[in-house]
């Protein structure tokens, strides 16, 4: 909601004409940016703290943790499931976002537009709504209980007494991946995502200066922008290069899937 209405406020800050309009709608949508920076990163801090105490009554802490992890892969564990490697990439979107207000002056409504506007996107993919039996997203506050048939795991939680306590049953997490317990899960993810994050930008400046139909201006702006995404998303591709030689199961870089062979390329 909160990068929805930044997205509708920076578009109507840029289409006003009057620049008292223009400074009350920008204000506005720095407001919802904000809004939006804490709602972010309450849902890490929160998921995180799940971890880190082993509530295994949801269904991610259960699926990616375990209580033998050692606290950095605990953290790393965070971004091994899909909405948590979401969270990670909205996070820096949200850091992204806050440069980009405090540097980029006669820019910030247009590129800040589509920034906010992709973020109520990745957003998405943490609803774990189903509309029309088609599931939107993955939630990442799931409880367990509601995931799985536990009755069926666990016969003796057909006693309702056991069941309305089946928590004393769930010993233990389902463990991060042992291949993925290694020192790069915990910077290479971060480091790939901040890449992701970061094309973001010049692509809103490229669709900025459609928009505003400065077809020139924003290039200079974009460019060290650019720069900074292509070198942070390259320095991530080498940290998973260099991890493929140290991980069992992926053979180096070369023997490695096609998609990350491909990266490389762009």
């Amino acid at each position: 909601v909160a990068s929805i209405a930044a997205s509708i406020s920076y578009f109507l800050s840029v289409q006003k004409k009057n620049q008292e309009e223009k400074q009350h709608w920008r204000g506005l949508a720095r407001i919802f940016f904000i809004a939006e920076v804490v709602s972010v990163f309450s849902i890490f801090g929160i998921v995180l703290y799940l971890i880190y105490t082993h509530n295994f009554a949801y269904k991610y802490v259960w699926q990616h943790s375990s209580l033998s992890l050692e606290p950095k892969y605990l953290l790393s564990s965070f971004w091994e499931g899909q909405e948590g490697s979401f969270v990670l990439w909205s996070i820096w979107h949200c850091v992204l976002g806050l440069v980009v207000i405090k540097t980029e002056k006669v820019w910030e409504g247009p590129v800040m537009a589509v920034v906010s506007f992709v973020q109520a996107f990745l957003a998405t993919m943490l609803l774990g709504l189903t509309v029309f039996g088609a599931k939107i997203g993955s939630n990442p506050f799931t409880l367990l209980r509601n995931e799985f048939d536990l009755k069926a795991r666990i016969p003796i939680l057909h006693d309702p007494e056991n069941y309305q306590n089946y928590l004393r049953f769930i010993t233990d997490g389902n463990d991060l991946n042992p291949l993925l317990q290694n020192y790069w899960m915990v910077i290479h993810p971060p480091v790939l995502f901040l890449g992701f994050a970061a094309m973001v930008v010049p692509f809103a400046f490229a669709i900025g200066g459609l928009w505003t139909r400065d077809y020139k201006g924003w290039v200079n702006r974009a460019l060290p922008w650019s720069l900074f995404a292509a070198g942070t998303l390259g320095l991530g591709i080498m940290m998973g290069a260099a991890w493929a030689y140290e991980s069992l199961n992926f053979g180096g870089y070369w023997a490695w899937d096609p998609v990350e062979n491909a990266s490389l390329v762009p």
